[in-house]
């Protein structure tokens, strides 16, 4: 039976749930979905679709460090928006993290935690 691995880093927000950051399985992370929480602060500081994805992008390459991987190492996320309209702003920040192009699904959601803009989930290898 493959062992399973929880990751956790101090760099990115705590779980707010009863949930890990991330688990590594075998050769693979799967990560929970980040939110755009400050985790210094704890707080959610930015306003803008774009400031809040850079955040969630921030929280996920720490995620994904301290696992052992990164954003080259991924092979499909996830994306919850909370506003279709937001879709070609928030790819413009997604563009400057994914650049290897994973499979991606990206729906709109009527509600994210924390009233939030932005949720993404990832799957990479290590």
């Amino acid at each position: 039976m493959t062992q399973l691995k929880k990751v956790a880093t101090d760099k990115a927000p705590a779980a707010i749930g009863p949930y890990s950051q991330a688990i590594v399985c075998g050769d693979m992370v799967f990560t929970s979905g980040q939110i755009p929480i400050n985790p210094a602060s704890g707080n959610v500081e930015a306003t803008t679709i774009e400031g809040q994805a850079e955040q969630v992008m921030k929280n996920l390459g720490e995620v994904l460090a301290a696992a052992g991987s990164g954003f080259e190492k991924s092979v499909k996320t996830t994306c919850f928006l909370a506003d279709m309209g937001d879709f070609a702003a928030f790819n413009g920040v997604y563009a400057k993290y994914f650049t290897t192009n994973p499979a991606r699904s990206c729906v709109a959601v009527k509600t994210l935690p924390k009233n939030v803009l932005v949720e993404v989930e990832v799957i990479a290898t290590l």
